[in-house]
């Protein structure tokens, strides 16, 4: 059935409106009374449940509605332009958890891996189910979010490679370790608890050994329930609605290990299920989960494998020599092919948001930088001073000769445009006569820090408003880094928060749509970060300055807020991290050093950061 949209909206001169219908634009004609209008043949009735209109100039959004509408079928259709119906709110479009909405609110959580959770039923890991005890805490405690690190399958061989949870090899799929293993059937007979015994003892991570033990009882589960559960309604309902991804993961998993593809479409009905259930219940209690999502998607993924069209596989993103390497970083992604990626509007990324949304109330843009450039390494090449930046408006010879300055030692070929170069991040121009050291660095200094401001600020607004509207997630960037001068002015339009840390130099001026952090997985806790470790009235001054900033979210480590409790605290301080940037091969194996069902009956911490909470203005009720 044909279908006419049509829609009143006075626009400014150069300004057009578009129907964003099933994730694609459909130009408007304007008409009398200013009626905006268009037709859109073979329109199925169930895209009428949700759709928008976006206000189009220069080919970029520059305007999106509060929220979507949604219609009954009909040959016409007459809307009218939503917005925001709360007085003071600085959003643009609604957020799926209310109380980012409210005008002035200012919200404090809790940031910790799931891997590094620790109950007693666990087996020798962290799992979704230990989140509602964790919820139940900070119900307790006044907070409204929990910060969490990617939870997406990166599983290859079961090595320590595998821990990486920046490297997934799928951006669907939930990461089978992360099962409760009761919950499939399986008893917990004498050497069930033997094993669970042995690995729940370790004060980290075993991941080889974990990941041998736990796959081995997931594949009972599966030989014992799999059939049946594969039967059930709500398998096939699963299954149905994820069509989309998972079967090709399916099937690049089943081909990995020599399984039937079956296997994995059940194991993710179950993580889906136990971490949905998890998730609902945080809402229940007022406490958003707040997802991290990664900047890069591995060249040996299950999308990389079926669309290897949407990526570069000759490069790999990275980072230029910075505060955490003087080498700078080589993180072993491909680079998007945004080209690509942009003829169906970003239909990947689009679902890759709504896979989250799921679970997540909020959502860490890991690296936000990489939608306005990326610091791209060709394959050849490991060292991320060999980088070069994508997109990029490179010189020609002509230009570099112009300025009287070498080639030789100062620039590199960019492979994106050949015969054009870009200056060395690291070059050799200490031997050069002054005055061309002068001439070079006013070079590299634009370069680096303006000649890309508009061309960038353009490129990633062509990106992340398409991105943002496809959920009601609060968008938060971790912007740290050579930040260039247009990505503050691009974040404040998009109204995406971003990331104020401590000790951190070249932060600016803190304004509310930011979180402030003490700590994060990179960086040395509260403890660490001490000449001496801090007494819990040292602690308790340092964190109440945060949560007393006008920082709409203050979200610690779980390790800064027990850093207020002595007898809680983890006995050895260096610890504490759970990550070294720096060090590629990492071992992500941090695990608490108590159950958390623990903190709920910490009275004296519990009161302390219910006391901090408060003082700040952050106090969430009670659900």
């Amino acid at each position: 059935m044909t279908v006419s949209f049509k829609i009143e909206y006075r626009t400014a001169w150069g300004e057009s409106l578009a129907l964003v219908l099933l994730d694609k634009k459909y130009p408007m004609e304007w008409g009398e009374g200013a009626i905006w209008s268009v037709s859109v043949k073979d329109c199925p009735a169930a895209a009428l449940k949700d759709y928008t209109y976006v206000v189009m100039r220069d080919g970029l959004i520059i305007r999106t509605e509060w929220s979507h509408h949604s219609a009954k079928a009909a040959r016409v259709i007459e809307d009218r332009w939503i917005d925001c119906p709360i007085e003071g709110c600085p959003f643009p479009r609604e957020h799926q958890a209310a109380m980012f909405d409210r005008p002035g609110f200012r919200g404090a959580g809790t940031a910790i891996p799931v891997f590094s959770l620790r109950t007693a039923d666990d087996f020798g890991i962290g799992e979704f189910r230990d989140l509602r005890p964790l919820v139940n805490w900070a119900a307790a405690t006044g907070q409204c979010l929990l910060q969490l690190l990617p939870v997406n399958d990166t599983t290859r061989k079961g090595g320590w490679e595998d821990s990486y949870p920046y490297s997934p090899v799928s951006t669907f799929a939930l990461h089978p370790l992360y099962i409760h293993l009761q919950d499939l059937g399986i008893k917990a007979d004498a050497a069930f608890k033997r094993k669970q015994a042995e690995l729940n003892a370790l004060p980290e991570i075993d991941y080889p050994k974990v990941f041998k033990a736990k796959m081995a009882y997931i594949r009972q589960a599966f030989e014992e329930h799999g059939a049946k559960d594969l039967a059930s309604a709500a398998c096939k309902k699963f299954i149905k609605e994820n069509e989309g991804w998972l079967p090709e993961y399916a099937e690049f998993c089943a081909r990995r290990d020599k399984r039937e593809p079956e296997y994995y479409c059940w194991m993710q009905y179950h993580l889906d299920k136990q971490f949905s259930e998890e998730a609902d219940y945080a809402r229940s209690r007022g406490v958003a989960l707040k997802g991290d999502l990664p900047i890069g998607v591995s060249a040996d993924s299950a999308e990389a494998f079926w669309h290897p069209e949407l990526f570069n596989l000759d490069s790999s993103t990275g980072a230029p020599p910075d505060f955490f390497s003087t080498d700078g970083q080589n993180w072993g992604f491909p680079t998007y092919n945004w080209e690509e990626m942009a003829k169906d509007d970003f239909a990947w990324w689009k679902a890759r948001l709504r896979k989250m949304s799921r679970f997540f109330d909020a959502f860490r843009i890991d690296h936000i930088l990489g939608f306005f450039r990326i610091w791209e390494i060709p394959k050849e090449f490991s060292s991320g001073q060999m980088g070069h930046f994508n997109p990029a408006l490179p010189y020609s010879p002509e230009e570099i000769y112009a300025m009287h300055l070498p080639i030789e030692g100062l620039f590199h070929p960019d492979p994106r445009h050949p015969g054009k170069y870009q200056p060395l991040i690291a070059p050799a121009s200490a031997t050069l006569p002054q005055w061309q050291q002068e001439r070079f660095g006013a070079l590299y200094n634009d370069f680096f820090y303006h000649r890309h401001d508009e061309f960038w600020r353009r490129n990633a607004e062509r990106k992340l408003p398409e991105l943002l509207g496809a959920t009601g997630m609060l968008a938060c960037g971790e912007d740290l880094g050579m930040v260039p001068d247009c990505v503050p002015g691009v974040m404040d339009h998009e109204k995406i928060l971003s990331l104020r840390m401590l000790g951190w130099d070249g932060n600016g001026e803190w304004k509310y749509l930011s979180v402030c952090a003490s700590s994060s997985h990179d960086f040395p806790t509260l403890r660490m970060s001490s000449e001496q470790d801090p007494e819990p009235w040292e602690v308790k001054r340092t964190l109440a300055g945060l949560l007393n900033s006008p920082s709409m979210l203050a979200i610690f480590p779980l390790q800064d807020w027990l850093a207020l409790d002595t007898g809680l605290r983890r006995p050895d301080r260096n610890a504490e991290r759970i990550n070294q940037p720096a060090d590629p091969h990492n071992h992500w194996r941090f695990r608490l050093h108590l159950d958390v069902h623990e903190l709920l009956h910490a009275s004296e911490l519990n009161a302390a950061i219910e006391g901090l909470v408060k003082d700040g203005g952050r106090w969430a009720p009670k659900q």
